[in-house]
């Protein structure tokens, strides 16, 4: 097996690394305030969804307070989901001296975009900490008002990687990546102001058509090829292509045990019904299937073999590979990766049901499958005509 441990496996990662899992809701929010309310010198904040409820509220107010520190703030948001964040937080950010500006697509309307989406979900504070994961500034993603939040993680990292976050956010916020020959191969020649005690492997993964990357899509194929044991992976909107399809059947077939975390619930009902179409093609070759019971899972991450995890904004779906703009950290060190699958395995026990094909073909009528079976065809549909326009589009640009 040590064959497989290749050059090749680990190229990208950094060494001097500290990294924690930030659990969503109230463990996220409160590290990100904390780490608003330490920044000295940068903050750069890139995300798809800031709404302006209480907690949309809660942290503009700490960017203000950070402006008046005199911290630079970087602020980039997708101009078609962040929409309807109110004119009135623009202003004050603005007139506290904060930089903002949207992300837009290509062709957009009020109720219709094509082209790039802003997808990734990271904040860098100071190019030292970064705060990267699936969760959007919105209630839905918080503990607030007694509700429950959507399931969902993040990566906090301190040293290398954060300062390679730093650069990407950088290169994000003025267009460096539209610059012939604009590379950060040379940027990296760094030492951290600390070694952590315990130095930790991360690498960043990209997505982004525009600068032809498919990093992420990679990581998750390299997953399915190099396991031996086991992969749990936890995806919302879960519907993989054809080529990380084979990969999953391939390690099926090894017997590795594969189990898959899905939401019992979504908020887009399509993909809902679409993903329970996949799951005959997984009882097809003995792959697990697991539904999150307790709220809207909106989570993106897996691990493998209990040596390797990534988390992020990736979605398993033919959208995030070609046509968002996404970002994962993958890490490779056996204590975080057993962390991450312990904490799968405790979601998987007791806040999710087992979908064996018996209870899905008793639940699960003739009727509701051709329903499933339709939405499946069509999301497969307009995924393809999606994707493959960004295809041509990348094939005829000058960049």
């Amino acid at each position: 097996m040590a064959k497989k441990r290749t050059p090749k496996l680990l190229a990208g990662y950094t060494h001097h690394n500290k990294v924690r899992l930030v659990m969503g809701g109230k463990d996220y929010f409160t590290t990100l305030l904390q780490l608003i309310d330490e920044a000295k010198t940068y903050i750069h904040l890139q995300t798809y969804i800031f709404d302006g409820d209480e907690t949309g509220r809660m942290v503009a107010d700490a960017l203000i307070r950070a402006a008046a520190r005199k911290v630079q703030i970087f602020i980039l948001l997708d101009g078609y989901a962040s929409q309807h964040l109110p004119k009135q937080i623009i202003q004050e950010w603005k007139a506290a001296g904060i930089r903002f500006r949207w992300f837009w697509p290509l062709f957009k309307s009020r109720n219709f975009y094509l082209g790039r989406r802003l997808h990734h979900k990271v904040v860098v504070i100071d190019g030292a900490k970064g705060l990267s994961g699936g969760v959007n500034i919105s209630n839905r993603y918080n503990d607030i008002n007694d509700q429950k939040a959507w399931l969902d993680r993040a990566i906090l990292v301190e040293g290398q990687t954060a300062l390679k976050l730093h650069i990407i956010c950088r290169d994000m916020w003025t267009k460096a990546y539209w610059k012939k020959g604009s590379s950060d191969k040379d940027k990296f020649d760094w030492v951290p102001a600390f070694i952590p005690e315990n130095e930790c492997m991360v690498r960043v993964r990209r997505n982004d058509w525009v600068q032809g990357k498919n990093e992420i899509s990679r990581s998750y194929v390299e997953m399915f090829r190099h396991a031996q044991s086991h992969i749990i992976v936890l995806s919302s909107y879960f519907l993989p292509g054809s080529i990380l399809r084979k990969q999953m059947m391939l390690a099926a077939k090894r017997n590795v045990t594969i189990k898959i975390i899905v939401g019992a619930v979504s908020d887009v009902k399509i993909a809902r019904l679409a993903e329970q179409y996949m799951y005959r093609w997984l009882f097809k070759y003995n792959m697990q299937v697991y539904e999150y019971q307790d709220s809207v899972l909106h989570g993106k991450m897996a691990t493998y073999d209990g040596k390797w995890m990534t988390d992020g904004s990736y979605n398993v779906n033919r959208i995030s590979a070609y046509a968002s703009v996404e970002l994962n950290l993958d890490v490779r060190n056996d204590s975080f990766a057993a962390l991450a699958e312990q904490d799968m395995e405790a979601i998987i026990k007791n806040h999710c049901i087992q979908i064996t094909p018996e209870n899905y073909f008793k639940h699960h009528g003739f009727l509701q499958r051709c329903w499933q079976r339709l939405a499946f065809e069509t999301i497969r549909l307009l995924f393809f005509i999606f994707t493959f326009y960004f295809k041509q589009e990348k094939e005829s640009s000058p960049h």
